[in-house]
């Protein structure tokens, strides 16, 4: 049984931490980058994960 992983999704734009998601590391090695909604920017942007 594969562990999945916590990762924190950050706005490209203004920097803030948004979205809480997980990830399977077996199956998906690279950092996870998503379009999501950001409440701050009031658009959507692109948000990739960080450490």
């Amino acid at each position: 049984m594969a562990k999945e992983t916590k990762v924190i999704l950050t706005c490209t734009e203004c920097l803030s931490r948004n979205y809480v998601t997980h990830r399977n590391p077996k199956t998906h090695n690279q950092r996870l980058e998503l379009m999501k909604f950001c409440k701050k920017c009031g658009k959507h942007t692109l948000h990739k994960e960080t450490k």
